[in-house]
C-alpha cells in the first residue's frame, strides 16, 4: 500500500498505532515515526502515547480536547503542556480533582508532580485542597477573586458541614436532595444547590447516588 493508500486508511480509522502503521507500510518503527513527524499527526495524550491521528481529523471541543474510543488528544500538546494550558485558560483555578475529570486521568497521577515545577503555573491550599492558578500576575488576581466569590452567604458553616458529612457517611448512596433535608437541624433544610457546590468543591458528590451514570 502507497503513502496515499495508507492516508486514507489512517483518515477512515481516524487513529492508528505505529505497530498498525508499520504492517501496513511493511517498514521499521523508526521508518513509522518519520512518517508521522511528516504528517504533523497528534500523539494521544493517555494510553502511554500509544495511538496517533492526523491533524485534520480531531474535532476538540471547548478545553482543545478531543476523544476518539480509548485515546484522548489534545491541541495543545502533551498531558504536561495540556494541564499547564487548561489552568491558565480557567476562571477560576483547577485542583487536581478538576483536571482529573476534565482529562480522565487519577488525581494522584504522577503528572501533578510535575507541573508543580513549570513557571507558567503556581499551586497554592485553597480551603483544604491545592489549587492550581495562572502564574500571569493579571490572569491570577482575576481567577482569585472568581474562586473566593464561589463561596458565598450561604455556604455551609463548619458545624452545618460536619452535619452534612456525617449524615452523608451513614446514608453513602442518598440523593443531594434528600441529604439537604434530613441533614439540616429540625424545622430548617440546607439548600439543595449549595450542598452539591459544596460537595463538588470538595470532590465528594461522586459518593451520592444521584451522580452515578
Amino acid at each position: 500500500m502507497d503513502e496515499y493508500g495508507i492516508l486514507d486508511k489512517f483518515r477512515q480509522d481516524k487513529v492508528m498505532t505505529i505497530e498498525k502503521l508499520m504492517q501496513l507500510l511493511q517498514c521499521s518503527a523508526l521508518t513509522v515515526r518519520r512518517r508521522l513527524k511528516k504528517w504533523e499527526t497528534f500523539t494521544s495524550i493517555n494510553q502511554n502515547g500509544r495511538y496517533y491521528t492526523l491533524p485534520e481529523i480531531p474535532e476538540f471541543d471547548d478545553n482543545g480536547l478531543w476523544k476518539y474510543r480509548f485515546a484522548l488528544f489534545s491541541q495543545h500538546g502533551n498531558l504536561k503542556q495540556t494541564i499547564i494550558e487548561l489552568v491558565k485558560g480557567s476562571e477560576a483555578g483547577l485542583s487536581a480533582a478538576d483536571l482529573s475529570k476534565i482529562i480522565e486521568i487519577s488525581s494522584s497521577s504522577s503528572c501533578f508532580s510535575q507541573i508543580k515545577q513549570s513557571h507558567e503555573i503556581k499551586r497554592e491550599k485553597h480551603q483544604g485542597r491545592f489549587v492550581y492558578f495562572s502564574a500571569a500576575s493579571t490572569k491570577y488576581r482575576l481567577q482569585k477573586r472568581r474562586i473566593e466569590r464561589r463561596k458565598t452567604d450561604d455556604w455551609p458553616t463548619d458545624a452545618q458541614a460536619v452535619k452534612i458529612l456525617v449524615h452523608m457517611i451513614k446514608n453513602p448512596d442518598i440523593e443531594v436532595d434528600r441529604l439537604a433535608i434530613e441533614s439540616a437541624p429540625p424545622g430548617e433544610r440546607f439548600d439543595p444547590l449549595v450542598v452539591k457546590q459544596f460537595l463538588q468543591f470538595h470532590d465528594l458528590l461522586k459518593k451520592t447516588s444521584d451522580t452515578e451514570p
